[in-house]
């Protein structure tokens, strides 16, 4: 399912974004979807918070997706970063922009 680092996954495509919705769903397992884009400069300072968070939450699933190679199961997202949350298979939350504080306390939320 996507490159995998550790419980950090990054979609790979439109399908592979797919099944992690599908998993997630699924598996109820709680999890955070971060949609960035490679031209984003607040995505590219948030990323290794990222990176290092999913170290910090292990129970949680990370998820990177860049809405460039997934653009159809991205086309609602419309700032970058946006990162949602997921618990019991539903999207309980979502955060737009950086702060590596909010990201780290809205984690701890949802872990």
């Amino acid at each position: 399912m996507g490159e995998e680092q550790g419980n950090l996954k990054t979609a790979t495509g439109d399908e592979n974004l797919k099944d992690i919705f599908h998993s997630i769903r699924t598996t109820k397992t709680p999890a955070v979807i971060n949609y960035g884009a490679s031209w984003c400069r607040v995505c590219n300072q948030i990323f290794p918070t990222f990176q290092e968070l999913s170290k910090k939450f292990p129970k949680l699933s990370f998820i990177y997706a860049d809405i460039d190679e997934c653009p159809e199961t991205t086309q609602n997202i419309r700032y970058t970063p946006t990162f949602h949350f997921y618990r019991d298979g539903e999207r309980v939350d979502e955060m737009f922009g950086g702060g590596e504080e909010r990201l780290h306390d809205r984690l701890w939320l949802h872990s």
